[in-house]
């Protein structure tokens, strides 16, 4: 359950840091564009540079706030986890071979009857 006093949306400082971290990346990407004559590695520095920087205006902001959390909220839930032992996935695995081969004879045979049908009800064939 989520207590309602935690509850909170982004204010206008937030939105403003993203959409400055939106011009950023755009600011990039026309840097790419507008530079033909530099070198190739250049170029994708500045794409690379825009998209750090306009992470890093993201980070502190209360988007950013809001991913950490949630980043430590899988890692509570991914130490629930229960991993299966080495017997217990060689058993699985099994079990999905055996089944896919089932599964594919029974689809050929399918296609096969239906091939057959087809043949028969078209006069093509032998």
């Amino acid at each position: 359950m989520t207590d309602d006093s935690k509850v909170q949306d982004a204010g206008i400082a937030d939105q403003v840091k993203l959409g400055a971290a939106i011009l950023i990346v755009i600011a990039g990407v026309a840097a790419y564009y507008l530079l033909p004559n530099a070198a190739s590695w250049q170029r994708w520095l500045a794409v690379g540079v825009s998209l750090g920087v306009a992470a890093l205006v993201v980070w502190f902001s209360w988007y950013g706030a809001q991913f950490k959390e949630f980043v430590e909220l899988a890692r509570v839930e991914l130490r629930k986890i229960v991993w299966p032992n080495r017997q217990e996935t060689g058993m699985t695995t099994l079990v999905v071979f055996a089944f896919v081969v089932i599964a594919g004879l029974f689809f050929w045979g399918l296609d096969w009857a239906l091939a057959l049908a087809t043949r028969y009800l078209t006069g093509q064939g032998g």
